[in-house]
């Protein structure tokens, strides 16, 4: 007798091994061809930059938004960039899509000795630092006594999160607070620094304490475990939703915003009323 289908738990998919990767790339062939695309057959390395990033960036939103299709979607426009850029070498001779998929395979292995190989793992932090001592070792030729250990932190991450991979990496070699006590006690040294520093004027200066303070809370987030990145955005969520309440009332009671800054009919504090309102407007109904 079959079992009830559980609605809980979706039946599996049929089993995917990739077999429609290759069509992907005959279409980026067929698209970079002499009679192809005039638009992908301009495109080079260094044009096609923002794109990798707003996909990538795209893949986050769905993934926040908790729409699978959407998801599903948006990973398939990241896998273009993947595609687009190995076809990119394929034609220029340094290597092709096979390539990236071969080194990405051997990479799992490599660095996973405890599934493919004889090394122990006892817990997901055990692993991490394999994979780091393992990284570290590929990046400087095999030679693990001169490999770094912020080495493959790329300077092109969004800063809180390159801040909190900094942090991350420097805690594993013992470098770094033993519990957030000693975090928020910085972000307070920092803050001291920074009020000394707007004091002075020093524009150069308070630049550079402005930094002191984000790091140390980032470094902060990291010890009460919260993604830095995840915070910021979703503080910028709700100011934009908030903000958005407060333009609706000023064009309901105003008609708009003021045509100018010399415009006085709109004082800060309406527009903080205006706000509070928002913020009541989100909070739960009393019991």
């Amino acid at each position: 007798m079959p079992r009830p289908f559980d609605p809980v738990t979706p039946p599996p998919l049929p089993q995917q091994q990739g077999a429609t990767f290759p069509r992907l790339v005959e279409l980026m062939q067929r698209l970079l061809a002499p009679d192809g695309c005039p638009w992908d057959r301009e495109q080079t390395f260094a044009t096609l930059r923002r794109y990798v990033t707003e996909e990538a960036c795209e893949v986050v939103d769905a993934i926040e938004g908790g729409d699978r299709d959407e998801l599903r979607t948006e990973l398939g426009d990241l896998l273009l960039q993947v595609v687009f850029q190995a076809e990119l070498a394929r034609a220029e001779g340094s290597f092709g899509p096979d390539d990236v998929v071969a080194a990405i395979c051997d990479k799992l292995v490599r660095r996973h000795p405890h599934v493919f190989g004889d090394a122990t793992a006892s817990d997901a932090e055990e692993v991490l630092r394999n994979w780091e001592r393992i990284k570290a070792t590929e990046k400087r030729g095999g030679k693990p006594e001169k490999a770094g250990v912020l080495a493959g932190v790329p300077k092109s991450l969004p800063a809180l999160t390159r801040a909190q991979r900094v942090g991350e990496k420097v805690a594993r070699v013992g470098f770094d607070w033993p519990d957030a006590r000693g975090s928020r006690g910085k972000v307070g040294e920092e803050l001291g620094e920074l009020d000394e520093a707007i004091a002075s004027g020093d524009k150069d200066r308070i630049e550079a304490e402005l930094g002191d303070v984000l790091f140390a809370l980032v470094n902060l987030a990291r010890h009460v475990q919260v993604d830095a990145e995840g915070a910021l955005r979703r503080t910028i969520d709700k100011f934009t939703r908030r903000f958005d309440t407060v333009e609706a009332r000023v064009k309901q009671v105003h008609g708009g915003w003021p045509s100018s800054a010399a415009d006085d009919k709109l004082t800060l504090a309406e527009l903080d009323g205006y706000w509070d309102e928002a913020k009541r407007a989100e909070q739960p109904p009393r019991a």
